[in-house]
């Protein structure tokens, strides 16, 4: 039996919050850049599915953000994800997704299997002493849980701030609070969430401003480090992909990207380009990648760019392959409007016309069976679609496995709203790209 490598050592959190819309982006991009700006090489990482909150902590941390999921990603290769940053990193830092005990499997699932302790976010306002008790709530719910304590977030005062303390039980430590911050630094957002990194022009002040607060609570120390074994060694994938070149959309419109799908092409052995429908006015590629994004957001430009419209035609007649996932699906059609009413002819390769919501209308995990094995991934949409084309199949919703988003497949071109996680099925992930 080979002698597998040594664990790894590294401080680690976990910070969790009671739901969405907590603060916690924002206080685990104040902690990356904290540690960071003394020196330290922080690794972050996201728990479940989310493209923009990793945008924000890359920024903050100066170093890629990954998902960790036990379903999605997997435990196996959840566990090297730790071990390979624990290798690298003097910190690691989790941010846990709605709260804490939310889904199946949870943030509290993910942090029991790998021993990492918690710091849980409680937004204080309008609240005094009964913050103790929500403290101990989310502390005893799972006694198994290593609890490091609370931070109490948007803090109005000195003496607000000595009520969440008093009423704070002996059990549970108190790690500090965060002051409200005033609207000019906060994150913004939008109907998917917040707004993509490359568009808040100060995102740097508002990072190091944010990082300022640390300094006052007990986060500004290490936590204690932890012990992160080695995963099984991993086998290499075929080369199915060798010598195929795959031009992905990667611009302001489209950039809903994991960055292990991309490894995970590559280690297929596709030859990777990047173009921007935005601005360029034709591809050279054998097939082509079109992410999700917010082509809501640049209907005009779109449009006008008549060149590439010309381009993904031609694309598609050659019956080269095009695999879309949701906005970049939104792109093939024939016609997009805007939640404002505002609309766009687009490439219509696929027949059909999308119409943004107000309202979300699509959400969850979701798994897609294919002949060449299950790809695990993600619905989450604020459009609906209507098309005459009849999808060749459905996905299977994670929670109920009733069936979930229609997968359309017309020639060499296949799309969805799903947001597929290509290492969860790497050979089922060659298949999209393939004639």
């Amino acid at each position: 039996m080979p002698n597998l490598p040594p664990s790894r050592s590294c401080p680690a959190l976990f910070i969790t919050a009671t739901a969405s819309g907590q603060g916690k982006t924002t206080l685990v991009a104040a902690l990356a850049r904290y540690h960071r700006r003394l020196g330290r090489h922080v690794r972050v990482f996201k728990t479940g599915p989310d493209f923009l909150d990793p945008m924000i902590l890359q920024c903050a941390s100066g170093a890629e953000v990954k998902p960790l999921d036990l379903w999605m990603v997997g435990e196996t290769d959840c566990q090297r994800a730790l071990y390979d940053a624990a290798g690298e990193a003097e910190l690691i830092l989790i941010e846990g997704a709605m709260g804490l005990f939310d889904g199946n499997p949870s943030g509290a699932d993910l942090v029991e299997r790998f021993a990492i302790p918690v710091a849980a976010l409680l937004d204080a306002r309008g609240m005094g002493q009964t913050f103790g008790a929500l403290a101990l709530g989310l502390a005893q719910y799972r006694p198994t849980l290593e609890f490091a304590g609370v931070i109490a977030n948007r803090v109005a005062s000195a003496r607000h701030a000595e009520m969440l303390q008093a009423g704070m039980p002996t059990t549970v430590r108190y790690l500090g609070g965060l002051p409200r911050l005033a609207e000019s630094a906060l994150l913004p957002s939008r109907h998917l969430g917040l707004v993509q990194a490359e568009e808040i022009a100060d995102l740097e002040q508002r990072l190091d401003a944010a990082a300022d607060g640390i300094a006052a609570t007990a986060l500004a120390q290490l936590p204690k480090p932890i012990e992160f074994l080695p995963p099984p060694v991993a086998l290499p994938l075929p080369q199915l992909l060798a010598g195929l070149r795959i031009a992905v959309a990667r611009d302001a419109a489209f950039s809903f990207l994991y960055a292990d799908n991309l490894c995970t092409l590559k280690a297929l052995g596709a030859e990777l380009q990047f173009f921007s429908p935005l601005a360029d006015h034709d591809i050279c590629a054998d097939a082509v990648y079109l992410p999700g994004g917010y082509p809501e957001l640049h209907l005009p430009a779109l449009a006008a760019n008549t060149g590439m419209i010309r381009a993904m035609r031609a694309h598609v007649a050659a019956n080269r392959p095009l695999y879309a996932e949701c906005g970049g699906m939104l792109y093939l059609l024939e016609y997009l409007t805007d939640q404002a009413g505002n609309g766009a002819a687009l490439t219509g390769i696929l027949a059909g016309r999308g119409q943004l919501q107000t309202r979300l209308a699509g959400l969850g995990m979701q798994a897609l069976d294919t002949a060449h094995g299950c790809l695990r991934g993600h619905s989450f949409h604020h459009s609906t679609l209507e098309t005459p084309v009849t999808p060749c199949g459905f996905s299977r919703r994670q929670r109920d496995g009733q069936p979930g988003e229609p997968f359309y497949r017309l020639g060499a071109v296949r799309a969805s709203y799903l947001h597929l996680y290509f290492p969860s099925a790497p050979i089922a992930a060659a298949a999209l790209f393939q004639a």
